[in-house]
């Protein structure tokens, strides 16, 4: 604990940097959809609080920059109910009121009066602005860096674990799990990691035969030097190729975008799949994080791209690498949660917007704001368990329980 307050600063800086440039991309997918369909917007804000910079253009939307550098957000006109999904009373009362004020031409400029398929895209546009800045970060670092591919082979095999009893042994080459092929010892790792508790079936290359065999992860708690202490699926095996067999592969341009497309699905899926397994029961939810958790993660990779090579030139490339990838994952996260069907979120407003698609009316007020609460505390409660997880990575409640 007093090791993360010592570094703080390494923590938080690169972790305010990355974020505001990932919410901004977000915030931007909405600008954009909303302006291509002829809403008025009355402010595109990067960060929050005080305005350090402003300036109106020529549509009379203001671009502010904000002291706070937590994100940023978009203020639609005439966007002042919370859950921005105003009902029928709203929407007249609105009405009438922009009749009153700019006559009656002036009401398809705004968002609530545009049809719910654009309103619904223009809510989309927001966690797919994350997804597609997460596979443009991809693209870029599959075609002018590359990736190393090492394959999976076996090295290690401890003894009465489920990889012992499931017959493998040192020299083996792991190629598919359950169908899936497998070529680098990192999906290997993802997937038993996600298994605890499942049947595995292995397809496993072994002296010119192959094999299959079957395995279940066992829960393991672990020390992650990113991650901090969380419990995963573990079966015992040492995963580590020759070194002739490692391969650095840079794609071309339109295989670096498949890949990159590929890489926001598999990280999307992971997500989905863990979600689902703490709703059964599974996982125990240990390795959800947040922003404490988030900033620490984001201070020991930058930590290790520092000393990865003491060279200046070196420290710095690194430092891009690391950050550009780390954002990528952040924006699929952000991207993740947003569309969440929980009211306040993008996903509640399109789930509002089905409704009002099928019923041909808004989702009455006393329900909007029903949902607005419940979605508030359902998010206050997740962001809660998710510090505690943070804070007991941390060793915190150890650290306060030694103060005299």
């Amino acid at each position: 604990m007093i090791d993360f307050l010592a570094q703080a600063p390494l923590y938080v800086l690169p972790f305010l940097l990355v974020l505001t440039v990932v919410v901004t991309i977000h915030e931007l997918g909405h600008f954009l959809v909303a302006r291509a369909f002829g809403v008025k917007i009355d402010r595109f804000a990067i960060g929050f609080g005080r305005g350090l910079l402003s300036r109106t253009d020529r549509q009379g939307t203001e671009w502010r920059l904000g002291w706070i550098p937590l994100g940023g957000y978009v203020k639609f006109s005439g966007d002042l109910d919370p859950s921005s999904v105003p009902d029928q009373a709203g929407l007249a009362e609105l009405k009438d009121r922009i009749i009153a004020e700019q006559g009656p031409e002036a009401i398809r400029d705004y968002f609530h009066f545009k049809p719910v398929w654009q309103r619904a895209l223009i809510v989309l546009a927001g966690p797919m602005a994350n997804f597609v800045l997460a596979i443009v970060v991809f693209t870029l670092l599959f075609s002018l860096i590359g990736v190393q591919i090492q394959p999976a082979r076996v090295a290690q095999v401890s003894a009465d674990s489920p990889a012992a009893s499931a017959g493998f042994l040192p020299g083996d080459l792991i190629t598919g799990i359950n169908g899936r092929r497998i070529e680098d010892q990192r999906d290997v790792t993802r997937i038993v990691s996600l298994s605890s508790g499942d049947r595995l079936r292995f397809m496993v290359e072994r002296g010119g035969d192959e094999l299959t065999l079957t395995a279940v992860p066992e829960r393991e708690t672990v020390t992650d030097p990113v991650a901090g202490r969380i419990t995963v699926g573990r079966i015992g095996l040492g995963l580590l190729p020759a070194m002739d067999e490692i391969r650095h592969v840079r794609y071309g341009p339109i295989a670096a975008v498949g890949q990159a497309v590929s890489q926001t699905g598999d990280v999307l899926a992971t997500s989905i799949r863990y979600i689902g397994r703490i709703f059964t029961g599974r996982e125990s939810g240990d390795q959800l994080s947040g922003p404490i958790g988030i900033a620490k993660a984001s201070g020991a990779l930058t930590s290790a791209a520092v000393e990865a090579n003491p060279d200046p030139g070196a420290t710095a490339f690194n430092l891009i690498v690391t950050m550009t990838s780390f954002a990528a994952i952040l924006s699929i996260g952000i991207g993740f949660l947003n569309l969440l069907p929980i009211p306040i979120l993008d996903g509640g407003h399109l789930v509002f917007y089905g409704y009002e698609a099928v019923a041909k009316k808004p989702v009455a007020a006393r329900f909007q704001e029903a949902g607005f609460r419940v979605g508030l505390a359902l998010l206050a409660g997740l962001m809660l368990f998710a510090t505690w997880n943070d804070l007991q990575k941390l060793n915190l409640f150890k650290f306060l329980g030694g103060l005299a």
